[in-house]
């Protein structure tokens, strides 16, 4: 039966997570011998559940390794979603044929605009992304380390209320 899991959704052999119904992949390729794929939806990495596009800080391929900069949801300032950026993961890929464009394209696409705030000790980013599977965008706000926190929620509110 996985065998015709795999054929219907695409999903690579050993794959263990379990796909969306409207989730369809667009690559995959290995790392360590755990899957890595690419779906419509976001990024699974092995061992890991699905990190949604709008969660990728940053990906970067090197030529060898994917390096993958995943956001946490810290809060929340009225409508804008404040996040903090995990550490660097790296990713050494085995033929990885369309993973990193897919990767790439996949993050580029859920960017709607961008716009940075200085303030400070620090500036912020303000993202408006669309979110895999959902209407609309979100408003996203990553702030610098050292960047004072109540400065940020207030102008992320400020700013959420205007373009509400």
């Amino acid at each position: 039966m996985s065998w015709l899991r795999r054929r219907l959704t695409g999903a690579p052999e050993g794959f263990a997570g379990r796909l969306a119904e409207n989730e369809s992949v667009a690559a995959s390729c290995t790392s360590g011998g755990e899957p890595v794929v690419a779906t419509s939806l976001g990024l699974w990495l092995p061992g890991e559940e699905r990190l949604g596009w709008h969660l990728v800080s940053k990906a970067t391929w090197d030529g060898a390794a994917l390096t993958v900069i995943a956001a946490v949801e810290s809060g929340a300032a009225g409508a804008a979603v404040l996040l903090t950026d995990q550490p660097p993961r790296r990713y050494p890929l085995e033929q990885p044929g369309k993973l990193p464009e897919a990767v790439q394209r996949r993050v580029t696409q859920s960017i709607v605009d961008r716009h940075r705030h200085e303030l400070a000790g620090g500036g912020a980013w303000f993202v408006r992304r669309r979110v895999p599977g959902q209407d609309g965008t979100i408003l996203q706000v990553r702030a610098d380390v050292g960047a004072d926190p109540a400065a940020v929620a207030r102008l992320a509110e400020k700013v959420a209320a205007r373009l509400s």
